[in-house]
């Protein structure tokens, strides 16, 4: 069984909140899942899916109060409801919006925990996030992030913790250990992080198993959007096929004359959205200067456009890429996977990222706010990983005053000057930190 950070986000949710919770994020990374097993925790774990069971629609639409809605639910076959010691577990409820303004008086009744998930939440259920407050809370799941896949395929949490003290102290890596995790940080980029691919690669080594897990993952985001989009389905379905040679390009970034030598972006921003809002890609949006914050300084209409899991971004491009990732063929560009993989790495962790250009500085693969710092990065998947001139530049502007910067690679850990020189999975060792303090107060006592 995969052991996924979510598992410990929802033991310490449901046990400092009364509040019910919503897990959103795209198909396939496993939050159906991951809520089943946290139910087997509770004495009476109730699941109710709106696909399956449309009839339980009625419930909402209809009910005047939460009595009602109880009463009705406990009508429902297979249904037990034990007060304090039921989770109830509403899936695929954007077939069913009425769950909005039930979910409050729910919460409010008391007997009883709600937990929700479905698809294409960021699509069907835009204004979900600012309702109910005080009431639900919202939680985006992603596939594995590299330190859930190690972990998976038998890291033990010693080493990873030798890792990340590797990290923090800006030392080499053990040559050995260092060797063994790129290994795997090539095998991450050709299985990536959903749960079914992870599964069958762990189960059976197989990548053609593999890859036609996550064929069968691309054809469903396809369908989706066939059927959630049709007026639009034409220029998203070309959009999504467009992200792997786009990537693969010299500047990766998304060039709209490719969808059609007339394009304007103002036409084509919804379709971007929805592709984003659906979980399936990642916009990386252009900064004018990398200064806090850089959300000022976006540009709306110049943004790269990742894949939201690399494994499916390599089983995109030609057959036979895979072997070749694996074995570090040094005759093809791995600039787009490498990339790919840190871009999803980072917003896994709840980092946005960007990336920086300009005409007479050079441009960065990303630049990120990191302790209330920006941190440009570099990202080379070749040997020739100490020559980056805008790096360079940006570091010796004195308009910027940047503490540091990070060249993720393949070699070892180490430091020249303000630049760390880090092995490429190391991304997994950037997090947020919550620095906001947690009591304030104002001394007005002078003023009384």
């Amino acid at each position: 069984m995969l052991k996924r950070k979510i598992d410990s986000y929802l033991k310490h949710f449901y046990e400092t909140t009364g509040k019910a919770l919503l897990i959103t994020g795209a198909r396939q990374v496993g939050k159906s899942f991951s809520i089943r097993e946290f139910g087997k925790g509770f004495k009476s774990f109730i699941e109710i899916n709106f696909v399956d069971n449309p009839d339980a629609i009625q419930i909402f639409r209809s009910a005047k109060n939460s009595r009602e809605i109880l009463e009705r639910l406990s009508a429902m076959p297979g249904v037990k409801l034990i007060k304090g010691k039921t989770l109830i577990f509403f899936d695929e409820v954007q077939l069913c919006p009425e769950i909005v303004t039930a979910i409050k008086f729910l919460v409010e009744e008391g007997s009883y925990r709600y937990i929700l998930s479905g698809s294409l939440l960021g699509v069907e259920l835009r204004d979900l996030r600012s309702e109910p407050v005080g009431y639900m809370g919202v939680q985006q799941m992603y596939p594995l992030d590299f330190a859930e896949f190690i972990s998976a395929v038998g890291i033990t949490e010693k080493v990873l913790e030798s890792l990340r003290h590797a990290w923090e102290t800006r030392t080499p890596v053990d040559s050995f250990v260092h060797g063994k995790i790129m290994e795997l940080f090539r095998l991450y980029l050709v299985v990536g992080g959903m749960p079914a691919a992870v599964n069958q690669y762990i189960t059976t080594r197989d990548l053609g198993q593999v890859m036609e897990i996550q064929q069968d993952i691309i054809h469903l985001y396809k369908r989706d959007i066939a059927q959630y989009a049709p007026e639009q389905k034409l220029s998203l379905s070309e959009i999504f096929e467009l992200i792997p040679p786009e990537l693969n390009a010299a500047n990766k970034r998304f060039i709209l004359k490719s969808l059609n030598k007339n394009a304007k972006f103002e036409r084509y921003q919804n379709d971007f959205l929805w592709l984003k809002n659906a979980g399936v890609a990642l916009p990386v949006y252009n900064v004018e200067e990398p200064k806090v914050p850089l959300l000022l300084a976006r540009s709306r209409n110049l943004f790269k456009l990742f894949q939201s899991d690399v494994g499916l971004l390599a089983s995109q491009y030609a057959e036979g890429i895979q072997l070749r990732v694996l074995t570090g063929d040094k005759n093809i560009n791995f600039g787009s996977v490498y990339e790919n993989a840190v871009a999803q790495e980072l917003v896994a962790h709840g980092i946005q990222p960007y990336y920086y250009n300009n005409k007479k500085r050079g441009e960065l693969d990303f630049v990120i706010e990191l302790d209330g710092n920006v941190l440009p990065i570099e990202v080379k998947s070749g040997k020739d990983y100490v020559q980056h001139r805008a790096l360079a530049n940006i570091l010796d502007c004195s308009d910027y005053t940047l503490p540091e910067a990070l060249v993720l690679c393949n070699d070892n850990v180490k430091k020249v000057g303000k630049i760390t020189y880090a092995p490429v999975y190391m991304t997994m060792f950037l997090e947020r930190r919550n620095d906001a303090p947690s009591h304030y107060e104002v001394d007005i006592s002078m003023l009384v």
